[in-house]
């Protein structure tokens, strides 16, 4: 996830953050933990932004929060690695 979708959290709520491997899992966690988030932050959560929820997984963490860089290849946005397909 992009760092600057952070700012504003605590470690303890980073590391949950980046825990979370679906969207569903993370809005969750935002309403438990009572999180407040940007327009930007919400964009990136629900699809939006440069955040694509696809059917790709990544297969360091398992993460379907995958970018698209180009033909055949991806960036996870939970670990942050590059992979192919």
């Amino acid at each position: 996830m992009k760092q600057d979708l952070l700012k504003g959290l605590t470690d303890e709520q980073i590391a949950k953050v980046k825990a979370c491997k679906k969207p569903d899992e993370l809005l969750k966690l935002v309403k438990e933990e009572g999180i407040e988030l940007t327009d930007e932050q919400l964009t990136a959560i629900s699809g939006g932004c440069s955040l694509t929820l696809s059917v790709v997984e990544c297969p360091y963490c398992g993460s379907t929060w995958i970018n698209f860089i180009s033909t055949n290849t991806y960036k996870c946005s939970a670990c942050e690695r590059k992979f192919s397909k």
